[in-house]
């Protein structure tokens, strides 16, 4: 579910869910988190690229796998359990001591979103979507870092809703460090990771920590933690929203379901 390339002292890992638009299954999650391991073990590896193969980044965490069966997450504490491990995956950027930029076509919703929050740098084609629509299926995000990254009002704006940002606006609110043409996208990506790669990796590595460090102390992990257990309430709780999608969903499929809530926010 990824692809590995290294350049000289840049690793890149692809995301390669490319009929899935790169959505997070249980086999990608494992893959991937053991790819970042393998990376920040590696002395030889300064910087990495997250990127993906097809046209989306990712539409966030794969809906047609089996959550229940895995955590039971008709209960809180099964939720709770399901957002707990979703938590764990989308800090492996963070937790990773190398700096890692994320290089961003297409959707970038939910999970995908956060775990691209997570990364050091997001670099963003200029027809690239940001969103996180999770409130509007009677969900949360298990990782609530968007408050951390724009601040709390435009937070306050974005999660209310779940609209998407264009890469545009993304950049403009701090989500997105750049935004390129999308046939320069990669070349300028990578033109700052040689930058960044020709630093000693003693200094990145300290640099990236103390970074870290201070949010950390801020609060950034325990204002999380304390998200996932409200998320874990909502998760488990059958608003009518969260029945009536269900049940269209084992009627008519996952994606009649997603068009009948979506056509509810259009204007």
């Amino acid at each position: 579910t990824i692809e590995i390339e290294t350049e000289g002292r840049i690793r890149h890992i692809r995301l390669n869910r490319v009929k899935q638009m790169n959505s997070l299954s249980f086999e990608l999650m494992d893959e991937l988190s053991a790819a970042l391991r393998e990376a920040d073990a590696n002395d030889g590896i300064h910087v990495i690229v997250l990127g993906h193969n097809g046209a989306h980044f990712g539409a966030g965490y794969d809906l047609k796998a089996d959550w229940a069966g895995r955590f039971g997450t008709e209960t809180a504490s099964g939720a709770r359990a399901m957002l707990r491990a979703c938590r764990a995956f989308e800090f492996g950027p963070w937790d990773c001591s190398k700096p890692i930029i994320a290089m961003v076509r297409g959707y970038c919703l939910a999970g995908s979103c956060e775990l691209a929050m997570m990364c050091c740098v997001t670099f963003a084609s200029e027809t690239a979507q940001f969103g996180e629509p999770e409130i509007r299926f009677s969900t949360a995000p298990p990782a609530m870092i968007m408050p951390w990254i724009v601040g709390l009002k435009k937070a306050r704006e974005i999660l209310y809703t779940g609209d998407y940002l264009s890469a545009e606006e993304a950049r403009e609110c701090g989500m997105v460090n750049r935004v390129f043409p999308d046939d320069k996208l990669e070349e300028e990506t990578y033109r700052y990771a040689r930058r960044a790669a020709a630093i000693s990796q003693e200094g990145l590595r300290t640099t990236k920590a103390a970074i870290n460090r201070g949010a950390e102390i801020a609060g950034l992990r325990n204002a999380i933690d304390v998200g996932i257990d409200q998320g874990a309430m909502l998760d488990s709780t059958p608003t009518e929203v969260y029945v009536t999608f269900n049940r269209i969903t084992k009627e008519e499929g996952l994606s009649a379901a997603i068009r009948w809530r979506e056509t509810q926010f259009e204007e």
